[in-house]
């Protein structure tokens, strides 16, 4: 997976070549591991099971054994160069849950054993005004934020996620996970869990607030469990009247279908904010209609094509219509002491390996409630 030669002896050198055994090697200080991995070798190829090189363990490092590793819809719209050109052969995954396996000698945070989590990214420039503020993901220093996938890291070489049995990262870039969540329902809550707390929370989700979440998918259903939490009054909008039965289980109020016009006669000017989850061509001027005056719609699916908007929509009630990526290591953390202290996790479908790019089919097909994981130790 490296430009390296790759040996077959299965064994690892500091020159970070790779090797062909599909096992975990042991490691010496100043030496790289190489590690198993699921990889795309192009763009729209099926994953296959490899090896990738993992850099060896500095001062301030630690390696995570992974245990489970979520499925984005985002990790599908990567390997399919949907948004952009991607670095191949590429190892997906961002939403990664394991156990602190060895750390670094300047390591003060994390002991062996502890439960950690590692989200959509892994470095950032550490210095610029948002990485500061703890607003990592909006990084604007050099190099910019480094994404745990697809993304190029400060030695230049290539990040590879988590669909691996290991992970070498920064100490200050792995979050705790509390013990009363398991790990495999929790992995998701490093991207799909603070896609939707980020948000919720910046505008202020709570009591006497009138919510919707547009979509109930991985990150809708989260979305709804966690705004509940927060005390708001939730509605799922979503296209069909299909998964109302699961909505009210997580904690919705309502639930309405888009696809009746009735919907958006009704509910105008209903909602303080809404959150949409979908990443489809909507009609975002009737959407906004739905907010009441001051209201806020905020967008964290990610269509592929540009979207228009009616100004009308806006300015007739002064409405506002905002974006939020993801969250900083704080928000994430904080989200994921708040998951403990509700028991929010995701509602998952625990896979192994070789069933990643059926996985993919059906996240394709809308045939996931709601969210696949991956089991790392059939990687």
């Amino acid at each position: 997976m490296t430009n390296e030669t790759t040996k077959s002896t299965g064994t690892t050198t500091s020159t970070g070549t790779t090797t062909s055994t599909g096992t975990t090697t042991s490691t010496t200080p100043g030496t790289t591991r190489t590690v198993a991995a699921y990889a795309a070798q192009r763009p729209d190829a099926p994953l296959a099971k490899t090896t990738v090189t993992r850099r060896a363990v500095g001062t301030q490092d630690i390696v995570i054994d992974i245990k489970y590793s979520g499925i984005c819809h985002s990790d599908i719209h990567q390997v399919g160069e949907d948004w952009g050109t991607g670095i191949f052969p590429m190892v997906p995954g961002h939403e990664i849950a394991g156990v602190v396996a060895e750390v670094g000698p300047g390591v003060t945070r994390w002991k062996v054993g502890d439960r950690v989590g590692v989200g959509c990214f892994v470095d950032s420039c550490r210095a610029c005004d948002n990485c500061l503020a703890g607003l990592q993901q909006y990084c604007t220093g050099e190099g910019g934020v480094v994404f745990t996938y697809n993304g190029t890291g400060k030695d230049g070489l290539p990040t590879y996620g988590g669909y691996s049995s290991e992970l070498v990262v920064d100490e200050e870039y792995a979050l705790a996970i509390p013990d009363s969540l398991p790990l495999d329902a929790a992995a998701p809550l490093l991207c799909a869990g603070v896609t939707l707390y980020s948000p919720l929370a910046h505008w202020g989700a709570g009591p006497g607030r009138k919510v919707a979440i547009v979509g109930l998918g991985g990150l809708g259903h989260l979305g709804v469990k966690i705004a509940h939490a927060m005390g708001a009054e939730v509605t799922v909008l979503s296209q069909s009247l299909r998964k109302r039965e699961d909505g009210l289980k997580l904690g919705a109020d309502h639930y309405r279908a888009t696809s009746d016009p009735a919907t958006f006669t009704e509910l105008a000017g209903t909602f303080d904010l809404i959150v949409n989850t979908v990443s489809a061509d909507l009609d975002l001027s009737a959407y906004l209609g739905l907010l009441r005056v001051d209201g806020t719609m905020v967008q964290v699916g990610a269509p592929e094509k540009p979207v228009s908007v009616n100004a009308h929509a806006l300015i007739s009630g002064r409405r506002s219509l905002a974006g939020s990526m993801i969250g900083g290591l704080p928000a994430t953390q904080e989200m994921l002491d708040f998951c403990g202290e509700h028991g929010i996790t995701a509602e998952i479908e625990l896979i192994p390996a070789d069933r990643i790019n059926e996985a993919y089919q059906r996240v394709l097909d809308g045939d996931v409630r709601f969210r696949f994981v991956i089991d790392a130790a059939t990687i």
